[in-house]
């Protein structure tokens, strides 16, 4: 009786130690006499009791790292404070657990080493303003590194980039002295358009009046020769009509003399009150002329 107690104790101390379930995401190592045997998948699994045991339990899920805040000194020497986080997952259960002790606090110290290297080779500019760069070339560097640990680093993040308090405030006073300064700029461009816009439209005025005012003077010289062209052929005619001896021509000629300078007078700016001289009477008799010589030119047509 004792005995068959004891046996049916050792079978479920057996069943107990034997059947190993592993959870979805999760993989174990099994090791036998302390050497690597087998890896057991999500499921149920029987190993050998007592011979056999479960070396390391690893989490195949993709995992965060917290990178702990640091402080890096820049390539201009700017200390600054940077913290980060690691995203990253294990491919290969065996090597992480026999090709690196303490994975974490091994992948934690590559990161925050590759963070003070890159970010240490760079100036504090171009550490605030190529921030996803900065993130590429240290996940480039740590996933090469992890390589052998079975582990698949597929993101890095740096979370803040703090630098000094005073250093801050610099910035602060470069940025508006920045902006104050394209203000002015722009407000001197703005100013300068608007003078060659202005001047530009002086210019173009100027063009024009010259050139109605040349318009205008040929025209006028065009006027004055259309003119003097008529006086001649007038005088011509006239002189003909006295050459045949025509007395009318001459009263006609002395007339329109008479007139021409009368009107001048009378629309001198200064003239108020026009005296006729005593010989206007044989100004009216040379009108006279003029509308005989008029009567007889429509009597031969």
């Amino acid at each position: 009786m004792e005995l068959t107690i004891a046996v049916v104790a050792l079978v479920v101390i057996g069943i107990f130690l034997g059947v190993k379930t592993v959870s979805q995401g999760n993989q174990y190592t099994v090791e036998r006499f302390g050497k690597y045997r087998k890896t057991l998948s999500p499921g149920l699994h029987v190993i050998v009791p007592i011979i056999d045991r479960i070396g390391a339990k690893v989490n195949m899920m993709e995992q965060v790292l917290d990178i702990p805040a640091q402080q890096v000194i820049s390539q201009d020497n700017a200390t600054v404070t940077i913290d980060a986080v690691c995203f990253y997952q294990v491919v290969d259960s065996v090597k992480a657990t026999y090709e690196v002790n303490q994975l974490y606090r091994a992948m934690q110290n590559l990161v925050m080493t590759n963070i003070r290297t890159v970010l240490g080779s760079m100036d504090l500019d171009w550490m605030l303003s190529k921030r996803d760069e900065i993130n590429a070339r240290i996940l480039t560097i740590v996933d090469e590194a992890t390589n052998p640990w079975g582990v698949k680093v597929t993101r890095i993040e740096i979370k803040d980039i703090l630098p000094p308090h005073d250093l801050v405030e610099a910035m602060g006073r470069q940025m508006k002295a920045e902006r104050l300064k394209r203000a002015q700029i722009l407000e001197a461009e703005g100013t300068k358009q608007a003078e060659i816009l202005e001047a530009e439209g002086e210019k173009q005025a100027q063009i024009l009046t010259a050139e109605g005012a040349k318009e205008a003077a040929f025209r006028e010289a065009e006027a004055r020769e259309r003119q003097a062209e008529a006086e001649a052929n007038a005088t011509t005619m006239v002189s003909k009509a006295i050459a045949e001896g025509n007395v009318q021509a001459i009263n006609y000629f002395v007339a329109q003399k008479y007139v021409d300078a009368l009107g001048k007078i009378a629309t001198s700016d200064n003239q108020k009150v026009l005296m006729l001289p005593l010989e206007a009477s044989s100004v009216i008799g040379s009108v006279a002329g003029v509308a005989e010589i008029a009567k007889e030119a429509f009597t031969k047509k």
